[in-house]
């Protein structure tokens, strides 16, 4: 895969660039009539983003020096993936969370390409790659089906997807 971007860990440095870019992804999908991330706007989740990155979970996905992107990808379940998922004991998941890009780098095949790089490089022993999202933004959902992502259902109008993924020797 040939790309002209590149994707690091995030270090507490980069707390406020990843919050800053989140809400304005939740702003911009708010503009766009989209349903999801407002909580975002209000201050929602900002502790929660700042452990994630102090946790070592979350990675900048940068062109250059720009930061156009950022995803979180964990083995261990949030207090909100347990709520969707229930408890998971096999241990054999990663959780993926707030994978945004900036809208200008969108529908260029660059979410494609970071799914991609997630389960290349973020599988380690687990066996499934499982995100959430709401059940009413089609285009989204359509997006993960198109990656290879299987829907296993909907809890609290968010649709549950997972797609199998090759553990790294």
């Amino acid at each position: 895969m040939s790309h002209d971007w590149h994707i690091q860990l995030a270090t507490p440095h980069d707390t406020l660039a990843v919050i800053s870019l989140l809400k304005q992804v939740a702003q911009w999908l708010k503009e766009s009539g989209i349903r999801q991330w407002a909580f975002l706007l209000e201050g929602g989740d900002d502790e929660e983003i700042a452990q994630a990155i102090v946790d070592q979970h979350t990675y900048l996905v940068r062109k250059g020096p720009e930061l156009i992107g950022t995803f979180t990808v964990a083995a261990s379940q949030t207090e909100w993936d347990r709520h969707i998922w229930g408890e998971d004991a096999s241990e054999n998941s990663l959780y993926l969370h707030r994978l945004a890009l900036r809208p200008a780098t969108m529908r260029k095949g660059l979410g494609a390409d970071l799914l991609t790089w997630i389960t290349q490089h973020a599988a380690n022993e687990q066996k499934n790659l499982r995100l959430d999202c709401v059940a009413d933004n089609p285009q989204l959902n359509q997006f993960y089906q198109r990656n290879g992502f299987h829907l296993l259902g909907t809890t609290d109008g968010h649709h549950k997807w997972q797609k199998s993924v090759e553990p790294r020797a």
